[in-house]
């Protein structure tokens, strides 16, 4: 975290043995070296320098330059690397930009910090547009990161409409076949491949197999075809949305002698596989989030209803206290502005959180008024985000 007079704080807890300030420690993850210039004891927003952590104490490392969230440090004689956290990815963007051009810089710098600090935050640079987009797991978290921006920084900026991250798959198998042949300024390119793409488990990402007989094609330009699929993916097939949860096997290829080239087998790769995508039944993806709501029993209707409507499922409902616990999933295009929706439900005695869930299809209809907003054939205000 970005402390005002200290500048980065580094929170760690100790596992075994201890440490002592000054001494020089071995970050596993990262595979380098650096040395221990403060160790502070935390309590609240107060804080004292010490010299030691022993086992089990929380403390926070003041000036460490390579430390990022899910680091081992240990000693480099006994190399040890704990398992990392893992982290859901981004499930809401939204552009941002600085109000004035003095803010430029510092804004960029800021963002910088807290990517290094929250590893579900992102800042990425859309590359249809032009825009700074960041990316974050809901609206809350997105508005934390502009007070931070203002209270921490003094950087004021812009944050556009929160927007859901959508993604695309495939349903079914299918094969393609890509070709690219051209001469360019009198010498030729050559390339070709034929792939299968098909579903596998969601979460999975995307996987490559390469089931060519063994000298068919030089190595280098298997690499090549594999990119090109990559780059195809990132472009979508229905809707523009990176493309997941596909494994693609390489089932055949043929050489030139002269005129084959990289280039050409990564077009080659790209056109083999839109191909094939589109044969597949893509469809579009919406994260799903875990819902709980805490109420007084009396509005339990009301707020089941509203669920209902907002296309979710619910999974459990139980009594905790006086109060009802309602356990649900629901799209999160559906939840923007519930706090609001939830405060007139219950006259301000709810309370809910949100945690990311899964991918799953949309229906339909949804698909269909997503694919409308991106071809612009209806207004932005009249489909869902």
């Amino acid at each position: 975290m970005n402390d005002p007079f200290l500048g980065s704080l580094a929170y760690l807890r100790s596992y075994s043995g201890k440490l002592k300030n000054g001494a020089s420690v071995y970050n596993a993850t990262k595979d380098q070296e650096e040395r221990v210039t403060r160790i502070l004891e935390m309590h609240a927003n107060k804080r004292r320098e010490i010299n030691e952590v022993y086992a089990g104490e929380i403390a926070a490392l003041g000036g460490m330059k390579t430390l990022s969230t899910g680091d081992t440090l240990c000693l480099k004689s006994r190399p040890l690397l704990l398992e990392p956290p893992t982290f859901p990815e981004p499930v809401v963007s939204a552009t941002i930009e600085p109000r004035t051009k003095a803010d430029h810089q510092r804004l960029f710098a800021a963002l910088e910090r807290f990517m290094a600090e929250d590893p579900t935050f992102k800042v990425v640079q859309d590359p249809m547009t032009g825009q700074t987009l960041v990316r974050g797991m809901g609206e809350l978290h997105l508005e934390i990161i502009m007070d931070r921006l203002f209270r921490e920084f003094g950087v004021q900026a812009r944050l556009g409409r929160p927007q859901v991250a959508y993604k695309e798959t495939i349903t079914q198998a299918a094969e393609g076949e890509g070709k690219f042949i051209r001469q360019v300024g009198g010498k030729g390119q050559y390339g070709h491949c034929l792939i299968k793409i098909e579903p596998i488990e969601r979460g999975k990402g995307f996987q490559f197999v390469n089931n060519l007989k063994s000298g068919l094609i030089p190595a280098e330009f298997i690499s090549e075809i594999e990119r090109g699929i990559r780059e195809a993916m990132e472009a979508g097939l229905v809707a523009g949305f990176s493309v997941t949860d596909v494994k693609a096997t390489l089932l055949d290829s043929s050489y030139h002698e002269v005129d084959s080239v990289a280039i050409a087998y990564k077009i080659a790769g790209s056109l083999a596989f839109k191909e094939a995508g589109n044969q597949a039944n893509p469809v579009i993806l919406e994260p799903i989030m875990k819902l709980e709501i805490v109420t007084p029993d009396e509005y339990v209707g009301g707020l089941v209803g509203d669920i209902n409507a907002r296309r979710g499922r619910i999974e459990a409902m139980e009594l905790k206290g006086s109060s009802r616990v309602i356990r649900a999933f629901v799209p999160l295009s559906e939840m923007f502005g519930y706090a609001t929706v939830l405060r007139t439900i219950t006259q301000g005695r709810g309370s809910f959180s949100l945690e990311f869930f899964r991918y799953e299809p949309t229906p339909p209809d949804v698909q269909e008024e997503i694919k409308a907003r991106i071809e612009g054939r209806i207004p932005f205000s009249e489909v869902r985000r």
